[in-house]
């Protein structure tokens, strides 16, 4: 799918051509066929093939009236969204917590993992990536961090993290970054 619908542009393209020359082809046969046929017969065929013509007129009007080609800005945002959550965040329940506005837990969780790199039972480049997954969550989520959290951030942030910030910010509605963050949820639950 990397041609994010270039592909199917043209096939659609090509699908509704040889729908009109198919339709036209119909009505130069009929013609051609009229003297073989009954009046009755020609007259039905050809309100038919009209009717058609018809609905194919007012198919190609929906299509015309927007963008005749299935890839638009939006896609071009989903796609660079996509990518820049599924970089920046590995964590399954992290991108769950934050698709579904939770911040709470989001801090409960972030506290749990203190406690576990103390006692040893988590490591610290693990214990790294999932602070910065959750701080990088709750500041999306508009949530105040602390000095020590933000100094953290950037002292820590990847690429990644960085552009899933710079990709939700030039998004403007975190409602759409919530939807896509649920979508990378159910990926990563399969």
């Amino acid at each position: 799918m990397a041609s994010r619908g270039t592909t199917e542009t043209s096939k659609l393209k090509q699908n509704l051509e040889e729908q009109l020359d198919r339709l036209m082809q119909q009505l130069q046969d009929l013609e051609e066929c009229r003297e073989e046929l009954d009046a009755d017969e020609y007259e039905e065929t050809k309100k038919e093939t009209l009717e058609q013509l018809s609905e194919f007129n007012d198919s190609l009007k929906k299509i015309m009236s927007g963008d005749m080609t299935l890839v638009d800005e939006l896609s071009g945002m989903q796609l660079a969204i996509q990518a820049a959550i599924s970089q920046a965040f590995k964590t399954p329940e992290v991108i769950r917590m934050f698709a579904k506005k939770q911040p709470r837990q989001l801090r409960t969780r972030l506290a749990e993992m203190d406690r576990d790199l103390m006692v040893g039972k988590l490591p610290r480049d693990l214990y790294t990536q999932q602070k910065l997954e959750i701080l990088t969550a709750l500041r999306k989520l508009g949530e105040k961090l602390t000095g020590e959290d933000e100094m953290f951030l950037s002292t820590n942030a990847g690429t990644a993290l960085s552009q899933f910030e710079r990709v939700s910010t030039d998004l403007g509605s975190g409602d759409k970054v919530f939807a896509l963050a649920s979508v990378e949820v159910e990926k990563a639950k399969q």
